[in-house]
């Protein structure tokens, strides 16, 4: 699927839309300022960005069979790097949301395509090579928040030009990647132990077992865009609400901006970490290992003297989550094409919908009660994954 310069040009991307997503936090003060924002009004910039992002991963989707891989990527680099340069030139905040809007349209199409094509590109290595990819993103992630710092946050039209004009050499590397991504065999669904046997009455297996296992991919489907939904929560959750917690419980501000800035490291650390151990260990046990640490881990944060350390652990546990089970869903649902988009779109939503039902939640229990709160989410998540290993294993084909 990809020669070695467009994997490192797919790296390279997974770090500018890492950076892209980060940019808007620390522009706000000068946002602000610029056109006379509310804090809620200024916050509307980032929304648009997941607004876009998910039509992206839809829109993209749609039209992958007409457009082909390298198109797709091609068009999503140059959406970014219109809305980011519309946003750096924006006379008026209306005109920012929209190009806020055009680049998450852009952050869409780059997260689809990429993680789509690392998901059947590799062979038995792709789980490892999602997990490289994603944890790229985190460096974007850790790279945004610091550019601002360095030029100062009334600067933040410069540092948004220059995002726009890094994005366009990535054009020129899409020939390494191949247009179209293989077909997975018929043998590789659930339906292969059934589509050739014939009842008594001469129905075929897969006449009288499709309307079940139809249910059954879609219960599975269900399953997986709420364990995303979820798990993403619990990421943007822990990155909203740790520095309030840790100051609520005794640390001061710095301390708890530094635990939190760790936090989001060791997500980074943990996708790489993982990826040897993706080359032994499947996806399922990645999983179930990572949902399980993430419980363990949110439940000792609710003691004061463990919570930056727990909220490290959180990170590293929740890190393989995201990429891993792309190619778990591949595995156990490759003829659903849109699946994989489903998840995707669901993940960026679970963003946009964790911080209004965290916070109302908050308001109900108190701040202290956030890694409880967090705690419970996570086991849903636990359960949801020993749901889906056994939903998998029974439509597995016969050795």
């Amino acid at each position: 699927m990809f020669s070695t310069p467009a994997v490192v040009a797919s790296c390279v991307g997974f770090v500018l839309i890492g950076v892209l997503q980060a940019l808007y936090g620390p522009a706000i003060p000068a946002l602000r300022d610029a056109f006379g924002l509310s804090p809620s009004a200024a916050g509307l910039g980032l929304s648009a960005h997941f607004i876009g992002g998910v039509a992206g991963v839809l829109l993209f989707d749609r039209l992958h069979e007409r457009l082909g891989n390298r198109r797709i990527l091609g068009t999503s680099y140059l959406l970014m790097a219109l809305g980011a340069a519309g946003f750096a030139l924006a006379p008026n905040w209306p005109a920012g949301i929209a190009a806020a809007l055009l680049a998450g349209l852009g952050f869409g199409g780059i997260d689809y395509g990429l993680n789509q094509l690392f998901a059947v590109g590799f062979g038995h290595r792709s789980a490892a090579m999602l997990n490289i990819l994603n944890a790229h993103f985190g460096i974007g992630a850790i790279l945004g928040p610091a550019l601002i710092a360095a030029v100062g946050a009334e600067h933040y039209p410069a540092v948004f030009l220059a995002f726009a004009a890094a994005n366009l050499p990535l054009v020129l590397c899409l020939r390494g990647v191949r247009d179209r991504a293989p077909q997975p065999a018929s043998g590789a669904t659930g339906t292969a132990s059934t589509a050739g046997t014939t009842d008594p009455s001469g129905t075929t297996g897969a006449e009288a077992g499709g309307s079940a296992l139809s249910r059954s991919l879609a219960s599975v489907l269900a399953v997986f865009v709420t364990l995303y939904v979820l798990h993403v929560g619990i990421e943007a959750g822990v990155g909203g609400w740790e520095p309030t917690h840790l100051e609520t419980v005794g640390y001061g501000a710095g301390a708890a901006a530094t635990a939190t800035s760790v936090y989001w490291l060791m997500m980074t650390v943990g996708r790489f970490l993982v990826a040897p151990i993706a080359l032994r260990h499947s996806a399922q046990t990645i999983i179930t290992v990572s949902c399980a640490g993430m419980t363990v881990c949110l439940l000792l944060a609710s003691v004061p003297w463990l919570a930056p350390y727990a909220y490290a652990g959180v990170g590293l546990f929740i890190a393989p989550i995201f990429p891993t089970g792309l190619l778990w869903l591949n595995v156990a649902a490759p003829r659903a094409r849109r699946a994989g988009a489903l998840v995707i779109a669901a993940s960026m939503a679970g963003g946009v919908a964790a911080g209004p039902a965290l916070g109302k939640a908050i308001e109900w229990s108190g701040v202290r009660a956030v890694p409880l709160l967090l705690c419970a989410v996570s086991a849903l998540c636990l359960l949801a994954t020993l749901w889906l290993i056994r939903a998998t294993r029974s439509h597995s084909p016969s050795p």
